[in-house]
């Protein structure tokens, strides 16, 4: 129901009622019978021009436009993304952004609470008895002897790490390391791959139904100015 009634259908049943009223209203007939076919002429012509865009009419060159051009469309589509949206140089300075706003791209804080300290401990421990100190600690309790040393080890390489990470010299490695320029590269790489991937799954009727979807409504006042723009000349000539 919703498809039928739009403004074409209005405009049109608006005009065709106006031609109905020519012939019945003894008041000026031939100007209002003439206003209604002006109006008529001029709306079901834009409106057969909208159809025309979206569906083949058979011997009319050129109907069809939108399902017939649609690998155009689907390669006009991808340039729009990745030529307005998606380049280098849009993620290069949203990278860049988010690292002079305090490092946000990779926070390093969460890499150090998982680091297993007494696992470093263990090792620390390990390599102490496997040196030429072992066999001193070993005469003097073995492993046992060094466990006080283990908390206040601990705490110490939690704040060794955290002042390191937090260096300007640490920071400014990370950088380096994350080269915003590299990175926006291959995201663009992989943003272009799903795109096409995309794209390739679409068919005629779909990319016909976007674009209709689209500019469909806002084409439909073409049909209601054709209308009114062809009253007023049927108007115009009735004084003529």
């Amino acid at each position: 129901m919703k498809k039928l009634v739009n403004k074409s259908t209005v405009t049109n049943f608006i005009a065709l009622l106006v031609i109905a009223t020519g012939y019945i209203c003894p008041f000026r007939p031939e100007m209002t019978k003439a206003i209604g076919y002006f109006a008529f002429s001029g709306a079901i012509t834009n409106w057969l021009a909208v159809h025309m865009l979206f569906e083949k009419i058979p011997f009319l060159y050129g109907s069809g436009i939108v399902p017939a051009r649609f690998e155009e469309f689907k390669i006009s589509i991808k340039a729009l993304m990745m030529e307005q949206f998606f380049t280098v140089e849009n993620i290069e300075h949203f990278i860049e952004k988010q690292e002079q706003e305090g490092g946000k791209v990779l926070n390093i804080s969460p890499l150090l609470d998982a680091v297993d300290y007494d696992k470093v401990y263990e090792g620390l421990v390990s390599s102490i008895m496997n040196s030429s100190f072992g066999g001193m600690l070993m005469m003097m309790g073995g492993e046992e002897a060094l466990l006080p040393l283990k908390e206040p080890f601990v705490e110490k390489m939690q704040h060794t790490l955290k002042d390191m990470v937090e260096s300007e010299r640490f920071k400014h490695a990370l950088q380096q390391g994350l080269n915003a320029h590299k990175i926006g590269e291959n995201l663009t790489g992989k943003i272009e791959d799903v795109i096409d991937k995309r794209l390739s799954e679409l068919t005629p009727q779909m990319v016909k139904q976007i674009v209709q979807d689209i500019i469909k409504t806002h084409l439909g006042w073409l049909v209601v100015w054709g209308g009114v723009f062809g009253g007023l000349l049927g108007a115009l000539f009735s004084f003529a």
